[in-house]
């Protein structure tokens, strides 16, 4: 028995080196599979297998030979015509249970299960899955080339290879009678049309979701189930078409894995129907954080103005206050303070362009050497500078007043011409020829000698 199955698994190019049993019951377990989790209690036996083909096709069949099987083994069962083979997937009392949810009626005749896959077996079921592919490609260019609105998606020989089934998708009712005649003859073999859903044919091609991972409907889901846009309203998911549906076209499955949540938790929370009416306002309805359990609402029925967010409690209150005829002031309830309103922060960083460029700090040196040349200009200048400073100061204008009373009327007003105060700075730049630092020019200095002479021959003569 050990022998047959180390067979079976090197004629799949499958080797165990974990177990003793088979080289199937190691193996990655598809999404089909089953725990068998009544197999260590005694009696659990029961005569018909469950059987699974390629990808998700499955069956019962009747061991009528008794044969000792195991989850995983390869066998052959009865077809029509021919015989095909698959793997056990389910043994025990358990079957009972799947064949209920296959609903499967009492009376349909199951067929019988013959023996365990032989090398021969196998190496013939291999070479008719190897046509598969190039099957699929040719049965669409006929079809392309009937004029037929339809699309075949996947292709499963028979383990014997005289049979194929063709598993297809159309919107409308086609006529296919000339297909499979064509078929017929190009392949040489009985031919079965299939038709599947959109969803199902996600599944048996597989892909990767918007959400990272694989295809629900690839991985582990069995049974599809209709899904509306009455769940998406219920979770406030934006009714857009293109995000809504997946890569089958239809609706996304996982919309109906937290619908019950949401709508067991929305019976808790008050009617959107009904307005809050206050002293300064009415408010409508905007929005609902469901599990939060707090409302926003809207002094505008069609846009966001004023929005005020209330929590549920509060929101009974004021509709029981307006039942009696009673409007609030406000309808948040702040207790003399004013709400905190939280800036927007990008925390990520993803809608700046030159978040990945890095900042260049500026080296303020002319600003610096400035203020340390202040300092220490401060920290050298003398404590006594600025008396020193004003007593040159009341000497120049002693002087000045000796040199005007000794000076004639025209003399004296040239010189307050050219004088500059004492307190006023000349503005820096170039210099005249010919102008001294005092500000008086050669023509004045003449003149003020003359003068001076003038005044002294006169005093001289009085």
């Amino acid at each position: 028995m050990s022998n047959d199955k180390g067979q079976n698994a090197n004629a799949l190019g499958q080797e165990c080196t974990s177990c003793s049993n088979s080289g199937c019951a190691c193996e990655k377990r598809s999404n089909l599979d089953c725990t068998n989790w009544l197999a260590d209690i005694p009696g659990n036996d029961f005569d018909i297998v469950e059987v699974q083909f390629k990808n998700t096709r499955k069956g019962f069949y009747r061991n009528t030979a008794h044969l000792p099987l195991a989850i995983g083994d390869w066998v052959a069962v009865e077809a029509n015509p021919g015989h095909d083979i698959g793997k056990v997937s389910m043994l025990g009392r358990l079957v009972k249970l799947q064949m209920k949810k296959a609903n499967l009626k009492p009376g349909v005749e199951i067929l019988r299960l013959f023996r365990k896959a032989k090398p021969s077996d196998l190496e013939r079921f291999e070479q008719a899955k190897a046509k598969e592919v190039d099957t699929m490609i040719r049965s669409r260019q006929i079809a392309a080339d009937l004029k037929l609105k339809m699309k075949i998606g996947d292709v499963e020989y028979q383990g014997d290879g005289n049979k194929a089934i063709f598993y297809y998708i159309a919107d409308e009712r086609v006529d296919f009678r000339q297909l499979i005649k064509v078929l017929a003859d190009v392949f040489k073999i009985r031919v079965e049309m299939k038709q599947i859903g959109a969803r199902q044919e996600a599944g048996r091609i597989g892909g990767i979701g918007p959400c990272g991972r694989p295809l629900c409907c690839a991985t582990w889901m069995s049974s599809f189930v209709s899904v509306a846009t009455s769940a998406a309203r219920y979770q406030d998911i934006s009714l857009n078409p293109q995000k809504l549906a997946g890569q089958c076209a239809k609706l996304k499955c996982c919309i109906n894995f937290e619908v019950d949540s949401y709508v067991e938790i929305s019976k808790q929370l008050p009617s959107r129907d009904v307005p809050l009416e206050t002293k300064d306002a009415t408010y409508y309805h905007f929005k609902t954080d469901i599990f939060k359990k707090q409302i926003t609402y809207s002094t505008d029925k069609h846009i966001p103005a004023n929005l005020v967010t209330i929590s549920a409690d509060r929101v009974y209150e004021v509709m029981e206050m307006n039942k009696n005829g009673e409007k609030p002031e406000k309808l948040e309830i702040t207790d003399g303070r004013k709400p905190e309103v939280k800036a927007f922060g990008d925390l990520l960083g993803q809608d700046s362009i030159s978040r990945f460029d890095k900042k260049k700090k500026k080296k303020a040196k002319s600003a610096k050497g400035g203020n340390k040349d202040k300092q220490s200009q401060e920290k050298h200048q003398p404590d006594n500078a600025p008396a020193e400073g004003n007593k040159e100061a009341a000497r120049e204008q002693r002087h000045q007043q000796r040199r005007k009373q000794n000076m004639s009327p025209r003399a004296a007003n040239n010189a307050e011409a050219q004088a500059q105060p004492s307190g006023e700075k000349r503005p820096q730049g170039r210099r005249r020829s010919g102008r001294r630092p005092d500000g008086q020019g050669r023509r004045g200095a003449n003149n003020n000698q003359k003068d001076s002479d003038a005044s002294s021959s006169n005093n001289q003569q009085k």
